[in-house]
């Protein structure tokens, strides 16, 4: 899917959003021992502070390095499925650790125990993080920018 400037800024920022949203609810969730609808309204007073943190990352700095990760085993030949699904885990595999760090200090009080506690927060989110990405979040977002293009084509 090639896009503009423009098309992939929006894509950075819905995915983004997507993205920090399921985890913030899975974070609240992890620390109340359990999931309750109140879960989602909490998650919106973090939403300020972390998606414009990922929407910089990812755009600045995940994007083009997770990109050139993947095509360190993929080519331009192969499937474009299978080079979205690398670069999609790149972008997991750098921006899990990256946002887990940034969540232990902005919200676990960590102290001197800053190292222990970000290793437990990225292996509790990096499971979650990925099976979003690759099977909810990224098709989902995908498809919901696809539905556009159709508009758009057949507008022309």
């Amino acid at each position: 899917m090639q896009k503009s400037k423009l098309q992939n800024i929006l894509f950075t920022i819905v995915m983004a959003f997507v993205m920090v949203y399921a985890m913030v609810c899975y974070n609240i969730a992890l620390d109340k021992g359990q999931m309750s609808n109140e879960i989602f309204l909490i998650a919106f007073h973090e939403i300020p502070i972390m998606w414009p943190i990922a929407c910089i990352l990812e755009y600045f700095v995940v994007e083009k390095l997770a990109t050139k990760l993947a095509f360190r085993f993929m080519t331009p030949q192969d499937k474009p499925i299978f080079i979205t699904l690398a670069i999609s885990s790149m972008i997991v595999c750098l921006m899990c650790p990256t946002m887990s760090f940034i969540a232990t200090l902005l919200f676990m009080n960590p102290g001197k125990e800053i190292i222990a506690l970000w290793l437990q927060k990225w292996v509790q989110n990096f499971q979650m993080a990925l099976c979003w990405q690759i099977f909810f979040a990224g098709p989902g977002v995908r498809n919901f920018f696809r539905l556009f293009e159709g508009k758009k084509k057949a507008a022309n």
